[in-house]
């Protein structure tokens, strides 16, 4: 008798299945290979129909809000004053178990950091001069001599930041407090 896991077995069932499949479909599409059958292919191909609606807040809007992404508005490439030097550090919050012990689980990592500090060197430039907006991804400086257009690295709380300006180093330092999904995991 003939094995039922035999190479010539299973195309011969593959041919049945493939045949009776077509036979109670409207349309004829041939299977490549067998691997292409899963469970939801067994029985009457059912259709289904999904129809979309969108919602249009004013007819003459060409797009959502929602479809711009964040800081786009700041983008300007016209304006011709230069971009500062600027440096993005990584903070943690250590404590003795960390250092000595290595108890809280924390690594050398960005994603164990809970600020990310921003330095940006502004030579010549007054702290009444320097228009400073933060939002949750982007950051954007603004003095009559330069500008600085940042997407951040990671998603921050722009209400939780500290801002400050070293005078005799000439450089604007921003602390902006990182907010990762599951921080309440990493950092309880």
């Amino acid at each position: 008798m003939d094995s039922v896991s035999s190479g010539s077995s299973l195309q011969f069932l593959a041919t049945l299945l493939r045949d009776a499949e077509n036979e109670d479909s409207d349309e004829c599409e041939p299977h490549t290979s067998v691997s292409t059958m899963t469970p939801a292919s067994i029985g009457p191909v059912k259709k289904t129909t999904v129809t979309l609606k969108l919602k249009s807040q004013n007819s003459k809007t060409i797009w959502n809000t929602e479809e711009v992404p964040e800081g786009s508005e700041f983008d300007d490439t016209q304006d011709p004053r230069e971009e500062p030097e600027y440096q993005i550090l990584f903070k943690q919050c250590v404590g003795t178990e960390d250092v000595f012990l290595g108890m809280s689980r924390k690594d050398h990592s960005t994603a164990c950091c809970e600020y990310m500090v921003i330095k940006i060197k502004l030579p010549e430039t007054k702290c009444s001069d320097i228009a400073l907006d933060i939002q949750d991804e982007v950051l954007d400086l603004r003095t009559p001599k330069r500008k600085l257009l940042l997407h951040l690295p990671y998603r921050v709380n722009s209400k939780d930041c500290k801002v400050r300006f070293l005078s005799e180093e000439e450089t604007l330092e921003v602390t902006l407090r990182v907010s990762r999904m599951f921080d309440f995991i990493n950092f309880a």
